[in-house]
């Protein structure tokens, strides 16, 4: 069993009902899944980029990224329908706990000047988005002189209020900033 999950069942659910007053076990939030999403729009002019993205993005997931292409043409950005825009994951069960672990663990410590994530990325109903700027900081991304690319990352809870997910995504070590009160 990957670790995050281990911690999360034997520490984090009781942590939880605690807190929040939960009646039943089903009712304490979980990770649903973790989206991964490089876009490439770029991609349109050069195809290297396209295929270097998907390389990294698969390295990053250890699953298989797919091709994401344009849902309608726009003519100010020069893009027509059909044509391949970037690529994404989606990551369920041990391997979305296993990254989870790589990403709090390894990757955000490696952030140049990282005083922790934002709070105001939650959307209201409990997931987060975290956007960074190059994936170089994981330790499986080696830097060949290609273009970097940024990487967003959607968490996915099942908790119905932000401050549930805020709570959960803490508990499971991801380091917020915090707030200095003077």
């Amino acid at each position: 069993m990957a670790r995050l999950k281990e911690i999360y069942k034997k520490e984090i659910i009781p942590l939880m009902i605690k807190k929040f007053g939960y009646k039943n076990l089903m009712g304490v939030p979980k990770i649903e899944k973790v989206c991964l999403n490089i876009g490439a729009g770029s991609a349109k002019k050069d195809t290297k980029l396209l295929d270097a993205a998907k390389r990294s993005l698969a390295l990053i997931s250890g699953q298989q990224p797919i091709i994401t292409k344009a849902k309608k043409s726009i003519a100010g950005f020069t893009l027509r329908k059909g044509t391949s825009i970037g690529c994404k994951v989606t990551l369920r069960g041990e391997r979305m706990y296993e990254f989870l672990d790589r990403l709090f663990n390894l990757a955000m410590p490696r952030i140049r000047d990282f005083q922790g994530i934002s709070l105001n990325q939650f959307d209201g109903r409990g997931n987060f988005t975290l956007g960074l700027r190059e994936q170089l900081m994981f330790p499986e991304v080696s830097y060949e002189g290609e273009n970097t690319q940024g990487l967003s990352i959607t968490i996915v809870t099942t908790a119905k209020k932000d401050e549930e997910a805020k709570e959960l995504l803490a508990s499971l070590g991801m380091p917020f900033k915090t707030v200095h009160s003077s």
